[in-house]
């Protein structure tokens, strides 16, 4: 690539664009760029030395074409002025996408993919790295709760990337080893159906080079890759890397035993609790193994690891009072998550807040939110977020409401969802959801931590 001066970025506020962003201002380059919304991840990045501002205006693009590279992210709307300045005056102009597999270049990539489970995955495959003799860079498609950040860089040639299926993203990629956690249905707007997103992840496999390791059952064939493949499972003795003699804690935690084709790692204690973080230190474990890292180093730093923030993120925890906030706008990671968090806290009352993220995606998989949320002791649902997308008629909340089994279950605006959760007896509180509901994150607990303290 290019030697460019500036680095200017379009919709700098994403989590990956954020990462890409981070990058290159280490390495020196001058980089500012757009968004919509100011936001805490935006402020992080001012606070770096990053100028962000969030009016549309195609006159701060800086530079010339011959010393500025212009990245967009394809959330934004094609028809955004700076967008179209950019183009019209000759700047290069390329997807996140593209950029992340033009920094993967040259490196020995290790890829996580999957509809979920690849943020914590690929985060602890980084900390697991990062905590061992080994080092890496990583990308992270969340913030880090051992880093505070979403950007890892280290001087060794070893990159961590999550691998985003969105808009094909992840066919940027050509990983020396990689992990596919899950192939459920998502982003049907982009791929049309099933087969097709299905066909995208055996494209993507079709690029690894070495490893591939695949949750066990997912309909991935030794023809679709050039790659060794390994299987894992949480507790799957059929699979290749699986977890044995899996003890719970009374705080949430799990200890087990890690098996691999080498043998076994005793007493593994993620240091993120739920079920689901075993499945995801699995997953982690194996392509560390096959990397190189020692069974040593994988036990120690998985004790270590803090988690993700808006995964399973505990930021209240007593007897009689607990809130978690998690990041799940899939009906298989709603599922997960709540079976995971009353398998930390059996007996007790579960109310989910769920705020749906695209009309597509909650015109598609309706019925599965509707039986996932069902899990819950009682559903309290927000409007939809709709990100990028104009609404959709006939397409609203009360489509999963409808469906939705369990006996409690409400229907609010989020501005009126404080002052009803102040009125509501609550046990163990989840919030969900990817648009702005993390925003509630601090009032929820500042609310909470009043009740306890009278």
């Amino acid at each position: 690539m290019k030697d460019y001066k500036n680095i200017y970025f379009i919709g700098i506020g994403g989590i990956g664009m954020s990462a890409i962003a981070r990058y290159y201002k280490f390495k020196g380059k001058e980089v500012s760029g757009y968004d919509r919304t100011p936001s805490e991840l935006t402020g992080e990045l001012e606070a770096e030395g990053i100028a962000v501002h969030y009016e549309d205006r195609p006159d701060l693009v800086p530079g010339t074409p011959d010393d500025t590279l212009v990245v967009y992210t394809p959330a934004v709307p094609s028809d955004l002025g700076e967008l179209e300045h950019a183009r019209e005056k000759g700047y290069r102009v390329i997807k996140r996408s593209r950029m992340l597999g033009e920094i993967a270049e040259g490196q020995k990539c290790l890829a996580v993919a999957g509809t979920h489970g690849k943020t914590t995955t690929s985060t602890l495959t980084a900390h697991i790295l990062t905590s061992s003799k080994d080092g890496c860079s990583a990308f992270l498609g969340g913030i880090s709760k051992n880093y505070g950040t979403n950007l890892l860089v280290s001087h060794t040639p070893v990159i961590v990337a999550e691998a985003d299926e969105f808009d094909r993203s992840f066919l940027q990629l050509h990983p020396h080893s990689a992990v596919i956690t899950s192939m459920d249905a998502d982003h049907l707007d982009i791929y049309g159906d099933i087969d097709a997103y299905r066909q995208a992840f055996r494209d993507f496999a079709s690029q690894v080079s070495d490893c591939l390791i695949i949750k066990y059952g997912l309909p991935i064939k030794s023809s679709d890759t050039p790659a060794r493949i390994f299987t894992y499972s949480f507790d799957d003795p059929a699979a290749d890397f699986h977890a044995e003699n899996i003890r719970p804690d009374r705080l949430g935690h799990f200890t087990f035993d890690l098996v691999h084709p080498g043998g076994r790692i005793k007493d593994i204690r993620p240091g993120a609790p739920g079920w689901l973080n075993v499945e995801n230190t699995v997953a982690a474990a194996a392509l560390c193994l096959l990397h190189g890292t020692s069974p040593e180093e994988i036990a120690k730093a998985a004790a270590s690891f803090s988690g993700v923030k808006r995964r399973l993120d505990v930021h209240l925890n007593t007897p009689s009072l607990t809130y978690i906030d998690d990041y799940a706008h899939h009906p298989r990671e709603l599922s997960a998550a709540i079976s995971s968090i009353r398998g930390m806290f059996p007996g007790r009352k579960v109310t989910a807040i769920f705020q749906p993220h695209l009309y597509t995606r909650t015109r598609d998989l309706a019925d599965g939110f509707a039986e996932a949320l069902s899990a819950a002791d009682k559903l309290i649902l927000l409007d939809i977020y709709p990100a990028r997308e104009e609404p959709i008629p006939g397409v609203t909340s009360s489509l999963i409401l409808d469906k939705a089994t369990l006996a409690e279950k409400t229907l609010i605006h989020k501005e009126d969802l404080l002052d009803y959760l102040d009125k509501e007896p609550l046990d163990v509180l989840v919030s969900f959801g990817a648009g702005n509901i993390d925003r509630f994150i601090e009032p929820i607990t500042t609310l909470l931590e009043k009740r306890i303290n009278g």
